[in-house]
């Protein structure tokens, strides 16, 4: 079997800010290495910059020194798409073109747009709601919708900063298993962010941890559960309370530090 071939290369990647009181580093020395097809999920404490590496990777930050190489297979490809924690629909559009509206801006044509169209509608479940408009959807078939519109656009990866945060515990299970039964069949590259251990492991192939500010990579665990994965059985596998130990035990410091220092902020500004 051929070797697995590097879809994403992050080499000693640092981002500082500017702001009035000086030079703030988010991220230091970030190296990674994701293969093609694969699916990382980032966990870390708050304020540690995984959303500023992800927006780094869809060239909405530049980095402040190091390098990020993605190894494009097809230039009639779009680089990359971003599911955001908000959805992003289009409000005056309906679904079917909410979905095609990456392929149309592509001047993909018709015919072939409207196949790729609707074969994402049923595969998201969305077949009866073809038709409707974003306000008379709940929020999560909209998460489903921008799930379907990244996905139909075809990208050489796929960026997701916390899609399932704001949804109820039903619907991000849901959503959760759709996106893997997506993702098995088309096995695009996939950065996924997440606070929650449950969602990495649900998701992942691997799981990289950051530390807190500024955001290091401390530790990537490789996901030992099997594939195709079903999430509402995976929990039964005892692999899965090691490995949620094992990423919870290395994540605990971070999330415990990050805390003392938003303490300690929070201390000095009352004492200001």
């Amino acid at each position: 079997m051929a070797a697995q071939q590097n879809k994403i290369i992050i080499d000693s990647l640092w981002k500082q800010f500017n702001t009035r009181k000086g030079k703030v580093t988010a991220l230091q020395n970030i190296n990674l290495t994701i293969p093609e097809g694969s699916f990382l999920v980032i966990v870390g404490p708050s304020g540690c910059g995984k959303t500023t590496l992800l927006r780094i990777l869809a060239d909405l930050e530049h980095e402040t020194a190091g390098s990020v190489t993605i190894n494009r297979t097809s230039k009639d490809k779009p680089l990359n798409n971003m599911i955001f924690q908000e959805n992003s629909v289009l409000p005056w559009m309906t679904v079917r073109n909410n979905i095609g509206y990456g392929l149309m801006i592509r001047r993909v044509d018709k015919a072939k747009r409207d196949e790729i169209v609707n074969r994402y509608i049923k595969m998201v479940g969305l077949s009866k709601f073809a038709d409707a408009y974003p306000h008379q959807l709940s929020g999560g078939m909209k998460q489903r919708v921008s799930i379907a519109r990244a996905f139909a656009n075809d990208p050489e990866i796929l960026l997701m900063d916390e899609p399932f945060a704001s949804l109820d515990e039903q619907n991000r299970i849901l959503l959760q298993q759709e996106l893997v039964k997506i993702w098995e069949s088309h096995r695009k590259t996939v950065i996924y962010i997440t606070h929650s251990i449950d969602e990495a492991l649900n998701l992942g192939d691997q799981v990289a941890i950051m530390t807190a500010h500024p955001g290091r990579i401390k530790a990537i665990i490789d996901v030992d559960l099997p594939r195709p994965r079903n999430i509402t059985e995976i929990r039964k596998d005892p692999r899965f309370a090691e490995q949620f130990h094992l990423i919870w035990n290395q994540l605990r410091e971070e999330v415990m530090r990050a805390k003392a220092e938003e303490g300690l902020v929070l201390e000095g500004a009352e004492g200001a």
